[in-house]
């Protein structure tokens, strides 16, 4: 059965060590109030090697529903309405996983500057603008990592 009823574009917001980032969420916020949209953050769980290893993932899991707990409700005094899951460490696994079942037109990857960030070093933002037919956009968190903040 099809739906005549259009549905309304998609924002998926990748983040991790930079999320919750104020500059992120005021561009979602921005974005949403532009046009009738649906927002889902994944927030990749992260671990160290060793714990990886190890299989100790519960962690790195708890730390991201934190941090996709505080994104949520900050987008909310935003005025945003979004759902979030914490994804896959690795986060194009990650955001393959979320276009399964959410139907993004757009995909915001926020990252830490070049330097500190292992996404970029890694070529995230080039392998997911060459692996999905959806536009990606880059932003670099001027906020420094979620605990260095947290620890201030």
């Amino acid at each position: 059965m099809t739906h005549s009823r259009p549905h309304p574009a998609g924002i998926l917001v990748v983040a991790n060590r930079t999320c919750p980032c104020p500059m992120l969420l005021d561009e979602v916020a921005r974005r949403a109030h532009d046009a009738p949209v649906d927002v889902l953050v994944v927030v990749p769980a992260l671990n160290s090697r060793l714990r990886h290893w190890l299989s100790d993932i519960d962690d790195a899991v708890a730390r991201a529903h934190d941090r996709l707990a505080v994104a949520l409700a900050d987008l909310r005094t935003r005025g945003v309405s979004a759902r979030g899951e914490v994804g896959d460490a690795n986060p194009l696994v990650a955001i393959d996983d979320a276009l399964a079942h959410f139907a993004a037109s757009t995909i915001v990857i926020a990252t830490l500057p070049p330097g500190q960030s292992n996404w970029l070093e890694r070529g995230l933002i080039d392998k997911a603008r060459a692996r999905f037919d959806v536009p990606v956009t880059h932003l670099v968190s001027s906020e420094g990592p979620v605990e260095q903040r947290i620890a201030a």
